[in-house]
């Protein structure tokens, strides 16, 4: 009886001794590691929904990712289940422990690509390059272009989004849907614009959405910040006093509804009937001709201080205002000759 005794207890031990051993073995494997002093190699791995622990943990190891797939699965089951791995894409480092890419896959912490949107785009030419840029399809895009609750409130007017898709770099994860990605870039208008833009637009009699239509031909008349309050100046100017604007982004947006454009606009153009064309139809064009960034959308708040009525441009990219006809003839006369 007391031998067996002995035994059971030798047993009792070498089980707790091989119990601690697996701990410490585990720990050790799986344990996150101080950063390396230099930036570590990385690959890219995507998780598909539906993919078990086993399956992911076996391609980690194949990427290099894990040394040994064995700490990842037992991790997950002593520490995470029945969590899910959130699908989606993630850069990891190369040779990393267990600990931290069960980490960054449970917490989902995906990568997210740099898209940059440029000032001054249509809405199809944002589309455009979003999609370009590895995201959704040019249908799904247009379908929610046409969606303007996010903007209701701001624009009751508004049939599509045009003007309000916000130009910036935005970080957009791998199979985000096309109404997400539109819903970040009006959220950021909203942002940017913000209440102090709405109370300003109050202040001097225009709506939101004139403000933004306003904004979007200064965003194509000048890309110097120094001009735009000056531009600004000279459309409010003539809207003031019942003067067309004459603006040939107008005329260009208008053909490019209608068909391809070929880049050059034709003194035949100039009467093209469309109620965009500013020089055929005073006031503001019925809406946004472009997405407008944040200079031009304060520029169009705050027009500078100036009586000038015309501009044409010079030969170095930046634009000559003047106050009367005849200045204004002159200058076209010096800078068209």
């Amino acid at each position: 009886m007391r031998i067996c005794l002995k035994i059971a207890k030798a047993a009792l031990l070498v089980l707790q001794v091989l119990v601690l051993a697996g701990w410490v073995w585990l720990y050790l494997e799986s344990r996150t590691r101080p950063p390396a002093p230099a930036k570590p190699e990385t690959a890219m791995f995507e998780i598909v929904k539906g993919r078990s622990v086993r399956a992911i943990a076996s391609e980690l190891k194949a990427k290099a990712v894990l040394r040994k797939s064995l700490p990842f699965i037992l991790r997950y089951k002593f520490f995470y289940a029945p969590q899910s791995l959130k699908a989606g894409e993630y850069q990891l480092p190369l040779g990393g422990s267990a600990g931290e890419v069960l980490d960054a896959l449970i917490k989902g912490r995906v990568y997210l690509h740099p898209v940059t949107l440029a000032e001054g785009l249509t809405g199809k030419e944002i589309v455009a390059d979003v999609v370009a840029a590895g995201f959704g399809r040019i249908e799904e895009f247009e379908a929610a272009f046409r969606e303007t609750g996010d903007i209701a409130l701001w624009d009751p007017k508004a049939a599509d989004l045009e003007g309000y898709l916000f130009p910036e770099t935005y970080h957009l994860p791998r199979g985000i849907a096309a109404r997400d990605i539109l819903r970040k870039m009006t959220a950021q208008f909203k942002t940017v614009f913000g209440d102090a833009g709405r109370r300003r637009a109050a202040e001097i009699g225009l709506s939101v959405r004139a403000v933004v239509t306003l904004a979007s031909l200064i965003e194509k008349e000048t890309a110097l910040p120094d001009e735009k309050r000056l531009v600004s100046a000279v459309f409010h100017n003539r809207l003031r006093i019942g003067m067309k604007l004459d603006c040939d982004p107008t005329i260009i947006y208008a053909l490019k509804r209608a068909g391809p454009f070929e880049g050059r606009l034709h003194t035949k153009d100039l009467k093209y009937d469309s109620p965009y064309n500013t020089y055929l139809y005073p006031g503001l064009p019925p809406g946004p001709i472009a997405n407008p960034g944040r200079e031009s959308l304060e520029a169009a708040l705050n027009p500078a201080d100036a009586d000038f009525l015309y501009f044409v441009a010079k030969n170095d990219g930046g634009h000559q205002f003047s106050r009367t006809f005849a200045e204004h003839r002159a200058a076209v006369n010096k800078y068209r000759r």
